[in-house]
């Protein structure tokens, strides 16, 4: 009986915390994931917090329809990175500035915003929904990321990987 009381007890407490904290965010400033590529470089132009200097700060990534924008900021943020798959951001990046700002103060300010973390461990505090990867890794580094793409992309590359492994034991297999 006592066990079923504490249990009850217990969810109520779960129950509550989770209800105070935000919803996980899919926004910094005036970026969101999903926004088209011209999108996002419009709102980089008009925020100095990220250094934007225009298209000579885009590249090609390895595979296809994918590509990225990265930009030095002059404060909080010292470098950024936005990936996109699709012409869609799906992943965000931003390296701190660890002389003006620390892990504890970052980590204070997202457990306070969103309540404590799903996994915590020395190297990272994660906290997840069913639209968005949030993480904080040390030395200090915050990670957006949208988890439909991010599966989609991952379930491809082990498909990719898997015909390849098959390919190469066929190749093996002729000698």
């Amino acid at each position: 009986m006592k066990r079923r009381i504490a249990a009850a007890v217990m969810a109520c407490f779960a129950v509550l915390v989770y209800a105070e904290s935000a919803p996980l965010p899919d926004t910094y400033r005036s970026v969101s994931l999903g926004m088209d590529m011209d999108t996002v470089k419009e709102q980089l132009k008009k925020d100095s917090m990220f250094g934007y200097r225009g298209d000579r700060d885009v590249s090609l990534l390895h595979g296809e329809n994918r590509s990225l924008i990265e930009t030095a900021g002059p404060s909080f943020i010292a470098r950024s990175w936005f990936q996109f798959h699709e012409d869609k951001l799906y992943v965000m990046i931003f390296r701190l500035n660890t002389e003006r700002i620390d892990y504890y103060s970052v980590y204070t300010a997202l457990v306070e915003k969103y309540g404590e973390p799903e996994s915590l461990d020395p190297r990272r505090a994660l906290w997840s929904d069913e639209r968005v990867t949030l993480t904080l890794e040390r030395p200090l580094t915050v990670k957006y990321v949208d988890k439909a793409v991010f599966s989609q992309l991952v379930e491809t590359d082990t498909k990719e990987c898997a015909i390849t492994d098959i390919l190469r034991e066929e190749f093996l297999s002729e000698f």
